[in-house]
Order: structure tokens, then sequence, then C-alpha cells
């Protein structure tokens, strides 16, 4: 009796042991289950934050990321700075840390996209605002391009101004058809802008002429207002539209000393001067480019599955990547045949009924007879 009974205690020991070790076996399995439905998604900005624009408008995208689908992503954003020597070792850190998708933009990052996304083949990497060359390189089956109509946002901010300036009713709008571009760079994507902002002063008066200034350089926001402050006290501006990262609230400072109109960019920038309502009132509106949108989108179809990745998509007033801010100045400051017209305008766009030409193709010949055309005689 004694031995049957060692027996069964010796079985009820094993029992007890066997399922008590094989608890933390299935709670490790569970915690990896857990880990592995965590999509690590990294920003890498190609400059700083705080740009009230451009950048600014990728962070928003991200925040938005982290409100859409909450646990089930971690984000972070670097912050590179100006010194694009920096570029290729941080894009390289990153990829080699155990980030799913890395996030980075503008042309300063198309090079070092394409040398360091073909050696990580099992990392997703969203390019935005310009795009690889995938004819010209391999490996980068790995990466989604967005590029954006910039052009169709600046016929919409060319309708606007055009029609301001003759709105003499409107408080500070003098008697000339004159309005201003303010460019960071003469280069394809500030002039994909310069070229809609032209098509879209035309469409709405023929007659208009338009002051054009470069900054060479995306920072400089003293030399912004500087050349802004001459158009509008020099040449009859009384609307300036600034496509210039940083520098061109350089613009909406100028407009706010002369008591003229600027219609901001990327984000919407009578809000982020919403602490600042003066500042704020002198902005008529602000072309956007939808950055934000854009990344929420393409997270949406890495989930989903059907991101298309290994190439180039544009996108454009359709797809929800570019707009005009419609806040409250836009409503104050715009008589309601403006705001009438500019609703008609992306209609009309929209059914391809307006088909807006692009500065990407065009010849540089082309390119300065269209602005020669609007040039102050």
């Amino acid at each position: 009796m004694k031995k049957v009974l060692s027996m069964l205690l010796v079985l009820a020991l094993m029992v007890t042991f066997t399922a008590c070790g094989s608890k933390p076996a299935e709670t490790a399995t569970a915690d990896a289950g857990e880990a592995a439905e965590v999509t690590k998604v990294v920003l890498l900005v190609s400059g700083s934050l705080g740009d009230k624009s451009f950048h600014d408008s990728s962070q928003a995208g991200m925040d938005m990321i982290k409100e859409k689908y909450g646990d089930k992503v971690e984000v972070k954003t670097i912050e590179m700075g100006s010194d694009k020597t920096k570029f290729i070792p941080t894009l390289e850190d990153v990829s080699e840390e155990d980030w799913d998708v890395v996030i980075t933009g503008t042309f300063h990052m198309k090079e070092p996209v394409e040398e360091v996304a073909p050696n990580y083949p099992e990392k997703t990497y969203i390019l935005f605002d310009t795009a690889v060359s995938y004819d010209e390189v391999e490996g980068l089956e790995n990466v989604y391009s967005i590029t954006y109509k910039q052009n169709e946002a600046g016929f919409l901010a060319g309708a606007v101004a055009s029609q301001l300036t003759k709105a003499t009713d409107v408080e500070n709008i003098n008697e000339e058809k004159v309005i201003g571009f303010l460019g960071a760079m003469d280069i394809p994507v500030i002039n994909d802008f310069l070229v809609g902002y032209i098509e879209g002063a035309l469409q709405m008066d023929s007659e208009t002429k338009i002051d054009i200034s470069y900054i060479d350089s995306f920072s400089d926001a003293a030399k912004g207002k500087e050349l802004a402050l001459i158009q509008y006290e020099t040449k009859g501006v009384d609307v300036g539209f600034n496509v210039a990262g940083r520098a061109g609230l350089g613009q909406i400072e100028a407009a706010f000393d002369s008591n003229a109109y600027a219609i901001g960019v990327d984000s919407d920038q009578a809000e982020l001067f919403a602490d600042k309502e003066d500042k704020a009132k002198r902005i008529a509106t602000s072309a956007l480019k939808r950055v934000d949108m854009s990344l929420v989108r393409a997270m949406d179809m890495y989930f989903e599955g059907t991101m298309p990745k290994g190439q180039s998509e544009a996108v454009g007033l359709e797809e929800g990547g570019i707009g005009l801010a419609k806040n409250k100045y836009y409503e104050e400051i715009l008589p309601v045949e403006i705001q009438d017209s500019i609703k008609e305008i992306e209609a009309k766009i929209i059914s391809g009924e307006i088909k807006v030409n692009s500065a990407f193709g065009m010849s540089s010949d082309d390119l300065a007879k269209l602005k020669e055309s609007v040039k102050l005689k």
C-alpha cells in the first residue's frame, strides 16, 4: 500500500511540474505573437521640424498614423538637419535596426534611398515628394514613391490670387493686376507649382501679371522677407504665393508689414499662425501638398497589402493629395463669388475638363516663354 501511495505521489508531482513548466512557454509564445503584431514605423526628416510647412505636414502624418492605428504601430521621428552628409549614414542606421517601414522625403533623399534600400529587401521604404529611378537602379522593389500633382495646387492658388487682386472691395487690394510668386529655388518641383499658378491666374484673367522671385534657399526666411517686400512695396503686388518651406515664412512677415496678402504652401499656414491672429489674417489660403494624408494612405495600403511597392504614384486633387485650405480666414477674406468659382474649378480638374500642364517634362525654353508671358513690362 505504501508503494502504491508513493507511486501516486510521484505521478502527481510529475503532472504538477509539467503543468507549471509549460505555462511560461505558452506565455512566451503569446508575448511573441503580440510583439509581432506591432509595426514599427520611422520618419527621417531631411531637415528640421518647425517649418510650419512641408516637414511639419509629414510629422502630422505620423501623428495621424499613430492615432488611427494605436497600439498596432510604434512610431518615431528623427530630424537629420541640413547636413546632407548625415543622410546616408542615418538611413543605414535605421535600416540596420528593427524598423519595418522607413519613411523619408524630398529630392535630397532620392539617391540615399537608391543606395541603401536594395541592401535591406525585407524593409519597406516610403519616399515622398520624389521618386527613385526604378529603371536605372536594381533592387528597388521594396520602395514605394509618392509624388504630388503640385501643379494642380498651384493652379488653384493662381485662380485665387488672380481674382483676389481684382477684388478692390477687399481691404488693401490695389487696382493693379499684379500677383507675386516666391520660390525657394529654380528647380522642377518648385516650378511645377509655378506652371500651375500661371495657368490658374491666366484662366481667370489673361491680363494678370506675375512677379517671380527665387530665394535660392529653403531656410533663409530673412531673404524671403526681403524679396517679398520688394514685390509688395515696389512691384504693385498685393497677393503673393510662397513655395519655399521655412524661407517662405518671410513672405508672411512681409505681407503683415505691408498690409498685403499671402498664400501659404504645403500646410495650412494660417492655422499654424493662429496664435498670431494679425499675421494669420494676412493669409488668404494655402496650397496644400497633403503629405500627411498621403502617408496615412500609404500605411493603409501597407496594412491592406495593396501598396504598389516598386512603383511611383502621383496623387492629386482627386486622391486628396493636394487642395486648398478653406478655413475661417479664407471665408472672411475671399468674396463668396471667388469661393464659388474655386469649387467649380476643383470639379473641372477632378473631371479632367481642366488639364494643368507640368514643369516636369517641359523644356527650359517653354518654361522661359511661359514666365515671360506674365512678366511685368
